[in-house]
């Protein structure tokens, strides 16, 4: 027994860095200036543009394109630069693409090293054959094409609300260097039950079955070593990979949330290559019978928004911002101080920093594949980029669901779920669009528009809050009501459901209406009668009862709410949804937005359960504040309840409260209209972590 600790001892001090054999791996990032030129499919002879990579095509200065241009034709932009690498003796040379749209193709000193017709995720290319001697510079040529010469089948990035598909290298460019046997990748796999860390590993090597491997673990924050050794095991062989499969003790580790965002980094070594991955130790999972997400197997109600970084790709003031190595952590940043936890980015992947800055930070994301409606696509070529999209996106513990798809009806994502569900050791479940659930513990995504009835309805006597919120309903336009197998027939799946979408509210970032809101201003408020500061305060306040609604009822496992960040486009070329910021560049959000709705997704909110359209005067009321206590704690304070008429306070009660943990609490407050008619309002309030939480409604008080 001491001569096998004495041999793992003596394998890790020849292993690892302070030793004398030091892993060769080397990344050469090829991010910055490229030139640039335009054809219709053939290679340029003259290069007339520069632009940044990673970046869109229209970055491009001199731009290549008319102002306006929407990118519908089959042209391809072609990216070029030179350079060198530290020398072409390393075994593997291999060049990395992380995302690039539509259609990449790859040249290197002038020989075609490969393409990739995939959208969304990974290409890799060996250019080691087509490389000049050591000390002389190389030429890279890539090409991006446009997403109507797509081939068919292949996902595409549908979005029936923007009209822009621009093409570009949206995602960094590097070459790895190194030596076999090659650490190709790695997948971390956390038990928190088992306090263990079981780490997959494939190897390329010219003998795999005698593959030697090493490990480190050690804390992001504060580099202190958690466990280092070698591994005995002896490797499966698998497609010729070496695959090593084992498990790291992580007794007394720190898990992973989003109060306590704890990563630790893992280093693998062969002697001759090392690979270094971060990971957090955290599980992530739904409770069918609870309907309810479990972080940790402790419950946590989801409080989110939503990114559609495709329609923000169009917005006229995007620039570089997406690629700004501070910009996204402010972003999100100001997410985790709306009390949101959670984004559901919609329709499309952001660059992979993103997904770093959510591990750091400690926001959890639901990654949804960039499909919405079926166009001839093929199962088995949307599983194999599933399985590329799973592959890049594992080891994050932020990203806590994987999303198949968005409103869209058909076998085929299902399909390809199937197909690939397995490949993730860690079990995330899945969102399945409006189609069929593949698992019982997979969720149901709900887009429970109320307000899109005033699109064609005028509003009712009793009132439009009346008709909305006046009782519980269903969190519904989900997959029970669209779905092959359930639409039309009464039949509710069971499966949790979490609200990723609602309001039908919208308004752009100067306070007009979307094509998709314009009625619902005009049949309910008097739209074109408004100033832009009215609708959106109206805009707020409207979306704040809604998400008060939504909490309270406890109908889903989660509110999301639609848009975080998207496009803002008003004029000849208006959009349908938007955001709420009204400076980009520096993320300050419209202040009637921050002032209502931030309230209304903290972590103990509250609700006013009162909806009528006008009350008499003088009368007796008992009032139903609902009290949501998202906290593993009890609560415990007091409500204020004040009716003002305009500033000036009228009357104020107070009323004890106490809820338990995870629920949510109804406390009756006994109050006395005022005996004099006038458009008063209510406020509840409370204080949550120093911080003033309140619930307002319109109280509009009739004389008999």
């Amino acid at each position: 027994m001491k001569h096998h600790f004495l041999a793992a001892l003596l394998a890790v001090f020849v292993i690892f860095p302070s030793c004398t054999q030091t892993p060769r791996r080397q990344v050469v990032s090829l991010n910055g200036e490229w030139e640039m030129a335009k054809t219709d499919g053939e290679l340029p002879d003259v290069f007339t543009s520069t632009t940044s990579v990673p970046g869109l095509v229209d970055l491009a200065v001199p731009a290549l394109d008319k102002p306006g241009t929407i990118y519908q034709d089959s042209s391809w932009y072609w990216h070029k630069r030179m350079f060198n690498v530290p020398g072409t003796d390393f075994d593997i040379i291999r060049l990395k693409v992380y995302k690039a749209k539509y259609h990449t193709k790859v040249y290197v000193n002038g020989h075609f090293a490969g393409e990739n017709e995939y959208c969304f995720t990974p290409s890799y290319y060996d250019i080691k054959p087509f490389l000049l001697p050591a000390g002389q510079p190389n030429e890279i040529l890539i090409g991006v094409g446009s997403k109507a010469q797509l081939p068919d089948g292949i996902p595409n990035g549908n979005d029936y609300e923007k009209i822009k598909y621009i093409p570009g290298i949206y995602d960094d460019v590097e070459i790895t260097l190194s030596a076999r046997p090659f650490i190709s990748h790695i997948q971390c796999v956390p038990d928190i039950r088992k306090e263990t860390l079981r780490v997959v590993a494939e190897i390329e090597a010219d003998a795999p079955e005698a593959v030697q491997l090493s490990y480190r673990v050690s804390e992001c924050s504060s580099q202190r070593e958690v466990s280092a050794q070698s591994v005995l095991s002896r490797p499966k062989v698998e497609n010729g990979l070496a695959v090593l499969d084992f498990d790291i003790d992580m007794k007394g580790a720190t898990l992973w949330t989003p109060e306590t965002p704890f990563l630790y980094e893992l280093t693998l070594s062969t002697g001759v290559d090392n690979k270094q991955v971060r990971f957090g130790m955290r599980s992530f999972r739904f409770d069918a019978e609870r309907k309810i997400a479990l972080l940790n197997e402790e419950p946590y109600y989801l409080r989110g928004t939503n990114v559609c970084i495709f329609r923000f790709f169009e917005d006229p003031d995007r620039g570089t911002l997406p690629w700004d190595t501070q910009w996204p952590v402010e972003l999100h940043k100001k997410f985790k101080d709306m009390h949101w936890d959670i984004a559901r980015y919609c329709i499309g992947f952001p660059p992979e920093r993103w997904y770093d800055v959510c591990d750091s930070l400690g926001f959890m994301i639901q990654d949804e594949f960039p499909i919405w409606g079926i166009f001839n696509f093929k199962a088995p070529l949307i599983a194999e980029e599933y399985r590329r999209w799973m592959r890049e996106r594992w080891n994050h513990p932020s990203v806590v669901i994987w999303d198949a798809q968005n409103e869209t009806v058909a076998p085929e994502t299902g399909q390809a779920v199937r197909e690939v569900r397995e490949l993730d050791l860690s079990g995330r479940p899945w969102d399945n669009g409006w189609s069929e659930p593949q698992a019982a513990t997979d969720l149901i995504e709900s887009h429970p528009y109320l307000f899109i009835k005033y699109t064609t309805e005028n509003e009712p006597e009793e009132g439009y809050r009346k008709e909305l919120f006046g009782r519980v309903r269903r969190a519904d336009n989900d997959a029970s009501d669209h779905s092959a197998t359930t639409e039309g027939t009464g039949i509710i799946f069971p499966n949790p459901v979490v609200i990723n979408e609602y309001g039908w509210l919208w308004l752009n970032r100067n306070g007009t209406t979307t094509t998709l809101t314009d009625q619902v201003y005009e049949t309910l408020w008097g739209g074109s009668k408004l100033t832009s500061g009215e609708r959106l305060h109206l805009y707020a306040r409207h979306l704040a009862m809604l998400t008060e609604y939504w909490r309270a009822h406890r109908r889903a496992a989660g509110v999301l709410h639609f848009c975080g960040l998207a496009y803002s486009r008003y004029g000849d070329q208006r959009g349908q949804t938007s955001d709420h910021w009204i400076d980009l560049r520096n993320l300050t959000f419209e202040p009637e937005f921050y002032r209502y709705v931030k309230p209304s997704f903290s972590p103990v909110g509250l609700m006013i359960d009162l909806w009528e359209k006008s009350y008499s005067a003088a009368a007796r009321l008992t009032v139903p504040v609902y009290v949501i206590n998202d906290l593993k704690t009890p609560f415990e304070q007091e409500i204020i309840l004040t009716i003002q008429l305009g500033d000036r306070i009228v009357s104020t009660c107070r009323q004890p409260v106490s809820v338990n943990a995870y629920e949510v609490a109804v406390i009756p407050v006994e109050v006395t209209l005022p005996d004099v008619a006038g458009d008063y309002r209510m406020k509840a309030g409370i204080t949550v972590g120093g911080e003033q939480v309140s619930s307002w409604r319109d109280i509009p008080v009739k004389s008999e």
